[in-house]
């Protein structure tokens, strides 16, 4: 029995995918409908759809790459091994947006839907509890947070069955479409392609759990085998809840130009579908779903920090220390916690702005990657491999920065502002590119130490 100061294995597959469902939080499919429905004009699964088409291209990489280096970084440590150190350092940074503001935006979710249920209690007061909670959780080990997180996932999983449920009944009942089985909602051809286009960007982040799982490669066992599966899984699982909830919710309320306001829609749905009895269920099922998703996200940030620690990209006394008791990066979480506590001052929109910039920019450079890995430094080029290595990559990264490039101004600037920090920051680190930033040593045989 070797003994290791690294994070300790213990997570099986089911854990795995527990832990991206978590993070994916599937009921927030409901919070993004109003807007959706006003773009897609009824069309939301077949908008889910292609988003999920294009996430299978990116997980496709993730997969690859997870493969060739099962060690915690994602993204960063994808891009650093597969392009050069520079670069993925700048995609480590960047995607830290995503891993240190979403347990914040869960934090300000969970204030706020508190607050309506009892205004007695303040949002601040709401805020504070849910991040102390939530850092407990964390702090306590990676098996304890997947295992509230699958409880809390599992409440989720049966508000939207209990939905679908309403809606079926509905249906036979005459409600809506009065049909169980239409192609209205997947397709109408009085609605343009570039309508259902322009929401695609913002529906991939529902999927962004299968780039929180590979956080945790040094976390699971046989990870070789079990991550790749895991990717999958989690993104075809997240995608069929997508598509099955809006397709229900376009066929129990297909007018959607009688909604009082856009972004109550999904409220005006579920109460026509199961009146005060569902609604009341999605606003608790909302309040668990921000704490299984902040559990999962901090949980993934403060590992993507202890690696930067443990290269000392960051100060590696602090980022790179893990609790001797609890084999988690403790620091680092309560980093976390306190950047969740800016959900006292920050808003909405200023966070989406970064995580939206960060989870494009990442998914880009993950997909370049692989071809820079397999198909530039190992040379794999017969034709199955260019197909695999250059090809599909390549679309994924061409879609991917599509994409990015037509997020709203706001968040690029606020990206990019980011991006310039951390820029000054690497040519810093590097003595104005005089040197390589610290890079891990990957050892392979280390790595699969089993405790």
């Amino acid at each position: 029995m070797i003994k290791s100061t690294g994070l300790k294995r213990s997570l099986s597959l089911g854990h795995v995918i527990l832990f991206g469902l978590s993070f994916m939080a599937p009921v927030t499919v409901f919070t993004t409908y109003g807007i959706a429905i006003e773009s897609t004009q009824g069309m939301i699964p077949t908008a889910y759809i292609i988003a999920l088409v294009v996430m299978l291209f990116t997980a496709y990489s993730y997969e690859k790459m997870v493969k060739e280096f099962p060690i915690t970084g994602s993204a960063y440590t994808y891009v650093q091994k597969g392009i050069n150190p520079s670069m993925g350092f700048l995609v480590g940074w960047v995607i830290l947006l995503d891993y240190l503001l979403s347990p914040m935006i869960s934090a300000l979710l969970f204030g706020l839907f508190v607050h309506a249920y009892v205004p007695a209690i303040s949002v601040p007061v709401c805020i504070i509890i849910f991040v102390i909670i939530i850092t407990v959780i964390n702090i306590l080990g990676i098996r304890l947070a997947t295992n509230v997180s699958a409880i809390l996932l599992a409440f989720q999983i049966i508000f939207i069955l209990t939905f679908c449920f309403f809606c079926i009944q509905g249906l036979i009942d005459g409600k809506g479409t009065g049909e169980l089985f239409s192609i209205t909602p997947f397709f109408d051809s009085t609605v343009n392609l570039s309508s259902i286009l322009s929401i695609v960007p913002l529906l991939c982040f529902s999927f962004l759990g299968f780039d929180a799982v590979t956080t945790l490669a040094e976390e699971t066992k046989n990870p070789k085998e079990t991550l790749p599966r895991a990717i999958y899984i989690i993104t075809i699982i997240g995608g069929v809840l997508f598509v099955v909830s809006t397709y229900f919710a376009q066929a129990i309320f297909p007018n959607i130009n009688s909604f009082k306001d856009p972004e109550s829609a999904a409220i005006d749905i579920l109460i026509y579908a199961g009146g005060n009895f569902l609604n009341a269920f999605f606003l608790s099922v909302t309040i668990t779903a921000a704490i299984a998703s902040a559990v999962a996200s901090g949980g993934s940030g403060a590992r993507v920090l202890y690696a930067m620690g443990r290269e000392n990209i960051l100060p590696k006394r602090f980022f790179g220390y893990l609790s001797p008791r609890f084999r988690t990066p403790a620091n680092n979480i309560m980093v976390i916690a306190f950047v969740a506590m800016s959900a006292l001052f920050l808003d909405l929109n200023t966070a989406a702005a970064f995580i939206n910039f960060g989870a494009l920019f990442a998914f880009t450079f993950v997909n370049l990657s692989v071809i820079f890995h397999y198909f530039g430094r190992k040379k794999q080029r017969t034709i199955k491999d260019i197909v695999l290595y250059f090809v599909i990559p390549l679309i994924g990264a061409s879609i991917t920065a599509l994409f990015w490039s037509k997020l709203d101004i706001y968040s690029m600037i606020l990206g990019s502002a980011w991006l310039l920090v951390g820029f000054v920051y690497l040519v810093y680190l590097t003595s104005f590119f005089r040197q390589r930033p610290p890079e891990l040593d990957f050892d392979e045989s280390q790595m699969d130490v089993q405790l």
